[in-house]
């Protein structure tokens, strides 16, 4: 079974009988704890990691804990000395800008590319289609109050979601009706929920059950904003569970994962 993340320790309710017992299960499991990698992932793997990761935890008996955000982010907590061992970032950039810094083992290998695409939940006055037509006659009708994407300032996905806006004209009159969320996973709960009529989210987000059933969703052409060229690397010190994973990423179940989710893979572009 994945360990994604660790529960909270409690003492509530502890007698000292049983505190004696925990602490000394616990001196025999600190290994075994710290021996769980930490892998920093881009939040549009939110899905199709975790059910690598849990292939991975089948097939080898090892497991990792995974962590979803922004690439952006994910990058500031490694140069500050998070202990993650695998960083899966959205933004080839973010791998080579560490690996020029000597933080990551290697320039790591591009294991996917990926895709956005407009998105609007069921019951939204906003008609979905990839050439952002009725997005830009609701700019001018009225009917668009609020739309989700991810903060371009550290989340790739949302830099291609601007990119794609001011391709087609349209930056200028939405950047103030913007959502912001913190990675592309918030910006894709914001358009879902109904706080936008939609957003710009993720190909690989959009393809989840809970999503798919929320609303509908259009590929935005794959020219109108720069490459979502998706890198990831082991980072200095990695272990060997963490080497294994690294490698099992790059193996035909785990691409096949990916590729169901919207990705394209190495090798496989066009």
């Amino acid at each position: 079974m994945c360990t994604f993340r660790l529960a909270p320790f409690s003492r509530r309710g502890f007698v000292a009988g049983a505190a004696l017992v925990l602490a000394a299960a616990a001196v025999r499991t600190v290994g075994a704890v710290e021996a769980i990698p930490a892998i920093a992932a881009a939040a549009d793997l939110n899905y199709a990691l975790r059910e690598i990761a849990d292939h991975f935890s089948k097939d080898t008996g090892k497991d990792v804990r995974l962590s979803f955000g922004s690439s952006g982010d994910f990058m500031t907590q490694i140069r500050q000395g998070a202990p993650f061992q695998v960083f899966l970032s959205a933004d080839e950039e973010y791998v080579e800008a560490l690996n020029k810094e000597g933080k990551t083992d290697g320039e790591g290998t591009l294991y996917a590319v990926g895709r956005i695409g407009l998105f609007a939940p069921t019951g939204s006055p906003l008609k979905v289609d990839g050439e952002l037509r009725d997005l830009t006659a609701a700019l001018k009708d009225g009917r668009l109050q609020k739309f989700a994407i991810a903060n371009p300032e550290h989340a790739p996905y949302g830099r291609a979601a601007r990119a794609a806006l001011e391709h087609a004209g349209l930056w200028g009159a939405i950047v103030r009706k913007l959502v912001l969320g913190e990675d592309v996973v918030q910006a894709t709960q914001f358009a879902t929920s109904g706080l936008a009529q939609g957003g710009i989210i993720s190909l690989s987000l959009a393809k989840a059950p809970t999503v798919a059933q929320a609303g509908a969703f259009a590929l935005i052409p794959e020219v109108w904003h720069p490459p979502l060229l998706q890198r990831m690397v082991l980072l200095k010190g990695a272990g060997d569970t963490a080497r294994a994973f690294y490698d099992y990423m790059q193996t035909q179940p785990a691409r096949e994962v990916l590729k169901r989710y919207g990705f394209v893979l190495p090798g496989e572009e066009g």
